[in-house]
């Protein structure tokens, strides 16, 4: 491997099956049992399910109907975010007894860069397993994490061993581990572009090796780029202790399907007052408005307008969102409807605030 690109040690802890762990440990009634957080009604969405409920195919993002087809047995509780911010300022709490270099991703993952650490110990590994085990103390819940030289591989290898485990991908190991890797289970890559790969004869990390860089830009676009840099190890993002964010939105699923565009436009008045008191409350402002379409059938459609200013008042929001409406004939009864803010007036203090990486060596224990 090059020694051209940033070595770091990177911790990637993700807590396992939070919010329904969370429920449980609150309910002992629910321990060991199929467990679904989100409402149980016909437009109900599983927010998160417990490894007992992962055993029949519940997933999250999963409709309640279909997780209930599956799981009979299901037991339905509805979210206590009030409750799972609580436990998650405590896991937090223990990243910055480590590093101050914490990257939150949720709730229940972050990035920790160990490279430099509060604690001057030089192996990663174990500065994992401390902090998994301060997490269970703390809380009663367990956490798994991956360990290596970069985010994305340890973001891939907190799920080798989960949950209630760990995986260490140490330097002399990246290469082999990438090309061992279903395509799937690489970081980035979701089911309809798994697909995709899938029909070009990318099956494994070795398989997306062999294609050139042109070939992939020309199949995935910008993303082409990625995916050859990242099978090979390559991955310079920093990790962030102050996310900027590179949109801002709000949505909402509606009880019954919309198939009037009057309805429409009332929902969306809502949906902008919503998010202009985000962007206030945030001191943010955008030039692109991106409208999302879920149709009831579940295909998903965005449109999106960029504007030559920046924009946070409901008004303009609104008035870009119903252009965006009007733009194309509605192909069906729509279920969800969202509009977002991006190209946000925060890009440039992202880019006047990187710092100046230095390289390490390559040799040194994980």
């Amino acid at each position: 491997m090059s020694n051209d690109f940033p070595l770091r040690k990177i911790i990637h802890v993700d807590m396992d099956a939070f919010y329904a762990s969370v429920e449980q440990l609150d309910n002992p009634e629910l321990r060991g049992k199929p467990v679904a957080v989100g409402g149980s009604s016909k437009r109900g969405v599983v927010a998160a399910a417990s490894y007992e409920a992962r055993k029949y195919g519940v997933r999250s993002a999963m409709s309640s109907v279909m997780a209930q087809r599956n799981c009979p047995e299901l037991i339905f509780v509805n979210a206590r975010f009030d409750r799972y911010k609580e436990i998650s300022k405590i896991v937090r709490g223990i990243f910055y007894q480590y590093t101050d270099l914490v990257e939150p991703l949720s709730l229940d993952e972050a990035y920790l860069d160990v490279t430099v650490n509060k604690k001057g110990n030089p192996s990663a590994s174990l500065l994992a397993k401390e902090i998994r085990q301060k997490i269970f103390d703390a809380t009663g819940l367990n956490a798994s994490a991956g360990i290596s030289i970069n985010k994305f591989i340890a973001k891939v290898a907190s799920d080798i061993n989960k949950p209630n485990g760990q995986k260490t991908v140490n330097p002399e190991e990246v290469l082999q581990f990438l090309e061992d890797l279903e395509i799937r289970k690489f970081y980035g890559v979701g089911k309809v572009t798994a697909e995709k790969m899938y029909k070009l004869g990318i099956f494994t990390g070795k398989d997306l090796k062999l294609k050139t860089e042109a070939f992939l830009e020309e199949n995935f676009g910008k993303s082409g780029s990625y995916y050859y840099n990242v099978v090979r190890g390559i991955h310079n993002s920093e990790v962030k202790p102050h996310r900027i964010p590179k949109s801002v939105g709000a949505e909402r699923t509606f009880n019954e399907n919309l198939s009037s565009e009057v309805f429409m436009l009332e929902r969306l008045d809502h949906i902008a007052e919503e998010l202009e008191k985000r962007l206030k409350k945030a001191n943010i402002a955008g030039k692109t408005v991106t409208l999302k379409i879920k149709y009831s059938d579940f295909t998903l459609n965005t449109r999106s307008k960029t504007l030559t200013y920046f924009i946070s008042a409901k008004s303009l929001i609104l008035e870009t969102a119903k252009e965006l409406l009007y733009q194309e004939k509605l192909q069906n009864s729509v279920r969800l409807l969202g509009i977002s803010l991006a190209n946000l007036n925060t890009e440039k203090e992202e880019k006047d605030s990187k710092k100046e990486v230095v390289s390490v060596q390559l040799k040194f224990e994980f």
